[in-house]
């Protein structure tokens, strides 16, 4: 009889061994999440780990798939036991200070996260590492889930529509929070980012900022690409090119000789440019447009995070890191977690595309009045 007990234990244990790791959620950090990314520790302070542009990248990507999973605990009615969010930023010393909360469902669409010294003290990591935000404010995109679906395409259709999203409410909370933060700590202390429709709210805001002279680092992932403002301005772009050759080629009256500067002449703000960061695939259809053939890329290599960017000639800017893998699946390229692959290789330009120079040009083309930048605070 007692043999028969002991099996029935030593059976029992063997299951709950077994069933144990299937318990984990498939969005759980230790699951999904990166591997081999190195762990914090004293030596950051000689060496940061977030002067390395992979470590950066990734973290931040984290940063936003947190994003994803505070409305997705929120929706499963997760409590702090079992919430998946806080994995994806503890391990980096980062704690949530606010989440930004859409009015008009009651979905939480970014967070703000700030350094967490005390974490970090009890790693003997005694002050944040050279490189390191001391905040972030993230934008997470659609999430085909009814409780925000209806939302998120309506802001989808917005930017479709017009290439803008400052109708919506989420542009406006954004932005009040962005400059918040900067006003707390300093533009050149934080950073902000997104990925797909949270893309566009994070180089929308933070072009606003750019527009006031308040530079905050940038970073987008999947960033839509595709409009039918764009499309519009596009074939009106290729007509105005077509009557100028018509033109070229009819008898001049001599009047216009000496040429139509009008718009050629780009106007910088000072001697400093905003310089978004963008991470595209190139079988993605919503964001592969920026990188657009007619443009001219000034600089190219292998990405290591510390290129030296010429800026004298490309006023209208930005860091294209581009992941090309042959054909894939549109989910697969439009991911997130494409970022944080222990495998990833990107080439990296400085690309000042029809399409990016488009999205940018505002910022160089102010009244006189307004091109001298506010200092960052």
């Amino acid at each position: 009889m007692k043999n028969v007990v002991m099996k029935v234990v030593e059976g029992q244990g063997r299951n709950q061994s077994i069933a144990g790791p299937q318990t984990q959620h498939p969005d759980d950090f230790h699951v999904c999440g990166p591997r081999n990314v190195p762990s914090m520790n004293w030596k950051d302070l000689i060496n940061s780990t977030w002067k390395d542009g992979n470590y950066k990248r990734t973290v931040i990507a984290c940063f936003i798939q947190a994003v994803y999973l505070l409305e997705l605990d929120r929706q499963e009615n997760r409590t702090n036991e079992n919430a998946l969010a806080p994995k994806w930023w503890t391990p980096y010393k980062y704690k949530l200070v606010e989440t930004l909360i859409d009015e008009r469902d009651g979905s939480i669409f970014g967070p703000i996260l700030e350094w967490d010294r005390a974490a970090a003290l009890a790693d003997f990591v005694p002050m944040r590492p050279n490189g390191a935000p001391r905040a972030v404010l993230a934008f997470r995109g659609t999430l085909l889930k009814s409780p925000t679906i209806r939302r998120d395409i309506e802001d989808d259709l917005r930017f479709l529509a017009w290439e803008s999203l400052k109708g919506s409410v989420r542009f406006s909370c954004g932005l009040k929070a962005l400059r918040s933060i900067s006003d707390k700590y300093g533009s050149s202390n934080i950073c902000v980012a997104g990925h797909s429709l949270g893309a566009g709210f994070a180089l929308q805001v933070g072009k606003a900022l750019a527009k006031q002279g308040i530079y905050v680092e940038v970073h987008l992932f999947n960033p839509p690409s595709v409009s039918l403002a764009s499309s519009i301005q596009s074939m009106g772009e290729k007509a105005a090119d077509i009557w100028k050759r018509v033109r070229s080629m009819l008898p001049s009256n001599g009047e216009n000789q000496g040429g139509n500067n009008d718009g050629s002449k780009s106007i910088r703000l000072g001697s400093k440019q905003w310089v978004p960061n963008l991470y595209v695939n190139n079988s993605d259809y919503i964001c592969c447009y920026y990188k657009d053939p007619d443009g001219a890329a000034e600089v190219k290599s292998t990405e290591t995070g510390n290129a030296n960017l010429p800026t004298n000639n490309a006023p209208c800017a930005a860091k294209l890191f581009v992941f090309s893998k042959g054909k894939q699946k549109f989910l697969e390229a439009h991911g997130l977690e494409q970022w944080w692959s222990d495998e990833l290789e990107l080439q990296m330009a400085l690309n000042n595309s029809k399409l990016i120079s488009r999205q940018l040009k505002s910022l160089y083309s102010l009244p006189p009045s307004e091109q001298t930048p506010g200092k960052g605070r």
